[in-house]
């Protein structure tokens, strides 16, 4: 599956951005998907995955409460919520999925990536 992230932007703390990531080329449905994002200067880290079917979500600590990943079979898209945004959430966020994956915040464990979207909150 081909994946095409969008919805990243410039806004300020305590806003919200909502991010877009459209699957493309393969049976969207089989796939567990994820959202990770790599700060400047940092490794790429987990932020949050579901299941192939939306009822299994897991979260990073840093953004529970304030992110929510969902998903749409139909469309063969994913979302990331991004509610009260923080200087720190500043990155480039990716999309990830894999075939008949158990939920993860295993990188290694996605094998097909989107470019990235880059979201940038100011202080």
């Amino acid at each position: 599956v081909q994946l095409q992230a969008s919805g990243g932007g410039l806004v300020q703390a305590g806003d919200s951005l909502r991010l877009s990531c459209a699957a493309s080329g393969g049976t969207f449905s089989w796939y567990t998907m994820a959202w990770f994002r790599q700060a400047p200067g940092k490794e790429r880290e987990f932020v949050a995955a579901i299941s192939t079917t939306g009822l299994n979500r897991e979260y990073a600590d840093s953004v529970k409460g304030r992110f929510t990943i969902s998903r749409d079979n139909v469309k063969k898209t994913v979302y990331l919520q991004m509610n009260t945004l923080k200087p720190e959430d500043t990155a480039v966020y990716y999309c990830a999925g894999q075939p008949f994956a158990a939920v993860t915040a295993v990188e290694a464990d996605f094998g097909s990536w989107g470019q990235g979207t880059q979201v940038t909150v100011s202080s």
